[in-house]
């Protein structure tokens, strides 16, 4: 048994609350990410930082299925490497960097390369017979050398067309870019933003500036 397969089993979860799902973990790792299927700890071996992302008991398949996807965009620079996979977990590359979410939060600029990384990024996974889907803030990094690396590609399979990553362009022209938008956005309003859009409700506004910003 390898050393990450010892501590993703020894990861115990209460899947029967919403927030807070862990009950126990081995001291050796550090919890650093929170989602909907898993939690993602760091875990250091030999002098190299590395991310286990230990999955709740009932999304197994999702692991399995993430797995699988990153090993068809394991020829992409933009996606991180992967060391090991098991039945409920993912031994991946360690990004450092800032996601676009504290990008924003702490006022680090994004700029139209950045942007243009992302779009490469997903250009790689099209190419790999892929469908990029559920990209949002969190998902995007910028690392310290200034690239940009995207995580969680669970739903890149699916076949519904998601227009996520189109609508942040839309809003990063139309609000952005523009002078007197505020350095940092605090988070109660981008967790605002995150529940109007949700509902559908900024597809629509943006779609009328989008045509008036195009026109």
């Amino acid at each position: 048994m390898t050393k990450a397969q010892t501590f993703a089993e020894a990861v115990v979860y209460d899947t029967k609350k919403k927030f807070n799902k862990l009950v126990q973990k081995p001291d050796e790792i550090k919890l650093i990410g929170k989602g909907r299927s898993a939690y993602v700890f760091k875990l250091n071996d030999q002098g190299k930082e590395m991310a286990l992302k230990v999955f709740f008991p009932e999304f197994q398949k999702t692991a399995e299925k993430e797995a699988e996807i990153y090993k068809r965009l394991s020829g992409s620079s933009y996606y991180p490497d992967i060391y090991e996979t098991g039945r409920s977990y993912i031994l991946m590359e360690y990004i450092k960097g800032h996601t676009f979410y504290e990008c924003l939060h702490q006022g680090i600029p994004i700029d139209d390369e950045m942007v243009m990384e992302v779009d490469r990024a997903l250009h790689d996974a099209r190419l790999a017979g892929l469908n990029p889907s559920d990209i949002h803030l969190r998902n995007l990094i910028l690392t310290p050398s200034g690239r940009v690396k995207v995580i969680d590609v669970a739903r890149f399979t699916q076949t519904k067309q998601c227009t996520q990553w189109d609508d942040l362009k839309t809003a990063y022209q139309i609000f952005y870019k523009k002078n007197g938008f505020p350095q940092k956005l605090p988070k109660c309003w981008m967790e605002l933003i995150s529940f109007l859009y949700k509902r559908s409700w900024l597809q629509k506004q943006w779609a009328a500036r989008k045509n008036k910003f195009l026109s």
